[in-house]
């Protein structure tokens, strides 16, 4: 989801808009009204427009405007202190206190299941954190929580992985008492804005399994893509993709365009009759050619085999495909000396920069070292090319 293009629903902010009311508090309400009016235009553009950044940190307590009582000569409070922190991934008896709530009662586990072995694992031990610089501005990467808290008690944590290019969220937790509030929709609003006002661009919620109905949700977050596992290119969800993924087992938008097939299960059924020679089915056959014509047949029917390289859309590498997280092929050129990225050959290392061919190649053709380097140091970054060596099987 590239975060400055994401239209937000209705109900994703209503669930903002009515956490922050249960925060505020009718008295407070009344009384900023009354001591701190908005103006005329400030009303206007609240009705018009939704602001996501100052909606999801409106009801911050760091944010929130406190004018004095008149009567009391004392600040007006909200109802509640509710406070968010971006901490590092680390393990406090706090956080597992949220996770075996949240495990136990929204995820039905048993008690055996649950440990503090397991929390570690799972949500304590991601990336390291360090602090990127681009642009002349620093960001934070790494793995972190992002934690909420009300009146001081942990109450919600989102687990994210901050990327070069992006916000990945990895898992969130809430306790049962606040089920009911849709922590879900208000932590996506809220890391959306994180991917914008740092300059992340994209917001990743991670795997796509349209099978499974708890995932369905991603897809109201819009505009969604999802990446093609066989070309590694980024299609729109929309309607004609979830009809696809409706009707089989497996999709590709890729070769579905390909083949052409209809979306539509009534039109698909054509290709899904009987194999008895029929004379439609004979048409289709002509029309199509014999190896397109198995090939989709096989594909929509699930059989696994490797689909015909003259079907096949052309490659696509990191750097084409506008992979999130990845760094550009500018910011590789920039940040990374790929030629001093040491090589395993055998029992001796040797640099990039003295193969054979090194400075003929180019970083954006996939099918040399150069290549393959340059969209592998893109994925992992500056410091982990550093650390590492290189060990390519042919």
């Amino acid at each position: 989801l590239d975060a400055k293009a994401f239209v937000s629903r209705k109900d994703q902010r209503q669930a903002t808009n009515r956490w922050n009311q249960h925060v505020f508090g009718q008295d407070y309400i009344d009384k900023a009204a009354r001591f701190c009016p908005r103006s005329r235009q400030e009303k206007k553009n609240r009705r018009n427009t939704f602001d996501l950044c100052r909606c999801v940190h409106e009801a911050e307590y760091g944010n929130l405007k406190r004018p004095s009582d008149k009567r009391t000569k004392e600040p007006i409070e909200p109802a509640y202190k509710f406070e968010v922190t971006l901490e590092a991934d680390s393990y406090t008896a706090e956080k597992y206190a949220l996770f075996e709530n949240y495990q136990r009662v929204v995820h039905h586990e048993e008690p055996f299941q649950i440990s503090e072995h397991s929390f570690r694992r799972f949500l304590c031990s991601g990336l390291g954190q360090t602090i990127g610089v681009e642009g002349g501005k620093e960001k934070r990467l790494g793995s972190y929580h992002q934690c909420y808290r009300l009146n001081g008690r942990l109450i919600a944590m989102g687990v994210l992985d901050l990327l070069p290019h992006g916000v990945s969220s990895v898992y969130l937790i809430y306790h049962e008492d606040f089920i009911s509030w849709n922590f879900g929709k208000i932590s996506a609003l809220r890391e959306t804005a994180l991917a914008l006002e740092d300059h992340y661009q994209y917001y990743y919620m991670g795997f796509y399994i349209h099978s499974c109905v708890k995932m369905r949700y991603k897809g109201a977050y819009r505009p969604t893509y999802v990446l093609d596992s066989i070309t590694y290119s980024w299609d729109l969800l929309d309607t004609d993709m979830v009809q696809r993924l409706s009707a089989r087992r497996f999709v590709s938008m890729a070769l579905e365009r390909s083949l052409a097939l209809p979306a539509k299960p009534e039109d698909l059924e054509k290709l899904l009759r009987s194999s008895s020679p029929t004379a439609s089915r004979l048409d289709e056959k002509l029309e199509m050619g014999n190896v397109k014509y198995d090939t989709a047949m096989e594909y929509v029917n699930g059989v696994a085999s490797d689909p015909e390289p003259s079907i096949l859309p052309g490659s696509t590498n990191v750097f084409e495909a506008g992979t999130p997280g990845a760094m550009s092929l500018g910011e590789v050129m920039r940040n990374i000396d790929l030629g001093q990225w040491g090589l395993v050959i055998g029992n001796k290392v040797v640099r990039l920069e003295d193969l054979t061919g090194w400075e003929e190649s180019s970083m954006s053709d996939s099918d040399t070292i150069k290549g393959i380097a340059a969209e592998l140091a893109a994925c992992i970054g500056p410091d982990l090319v550093a650390k590492t060596l290189l060990a390519l099987n042919f």
